[in-house]
């Protein structure tokens, strides 16, 4: 079994002036998305960037993958805070996706916080998007119970 998800961008211009669209997505989910050079490094000024988006998915994954792992364990989660920040920084030879860091809270009965803590570390290294950056985007989690 697999899963194909689409995206669909069109760009004009050159990269420092131009801009582009996230014209529309497989799902409907997302259309209509300005993203431009300055968005990724300035402000965004209502615009987003493929680090923005690669933030809210490793956020999303991270949330599925902890609370399944929780669950399994036998201390299903009432809820989880996630946030993911990553970084987009100028080193030599370029422009690089240099970090994503994650920052979750947890709602889970009877577990304590070195447990969860555990388990927040496991699902950031298992989660698919983890998979995905993992070797080229250094990962960090901060994790702590509600």
């Amino acid at each position: 079994m697999k899963a194909e998800r689409r995206a669909d961008v069109v760009w004009k211009g050159d990269l420092m002036s131009g801009s582009g669209e996230i014209v529309s997505t497989g799902s409907g989910a997302l259309s209509n998305l300005g993203v431009s050079w300055a968005a990724r490094t300035e402000s965004s000024d209502g615009s987003t960037s493929p680090e923005e988006l690669i933030a809210a998915a490793h956020a999303a994954c991270f949330s599925m993958a902890l609370s399944n792992g929780l669950a399994q364990g036998g201390h299903a989660p009432e809820q989880l805070e996630v946030s993911a920040v990553v970084t987009f920084e100028q080193v030599e030879g370029g422009w690089k996706v240099a970090t994503s860091a994650l920052d979750v809270q947890g709602t889970v009965p009877g577990m304590d916080e070195a447990a969860f803590r555990e388990a927040a570390e496991q699902a950031k290294d298992g989660c698919p998007v983890s998979g995905a950056l993992k070797g080229n985007v250094g990962m960090t989690v901060n994790a702590r119970l509600a």
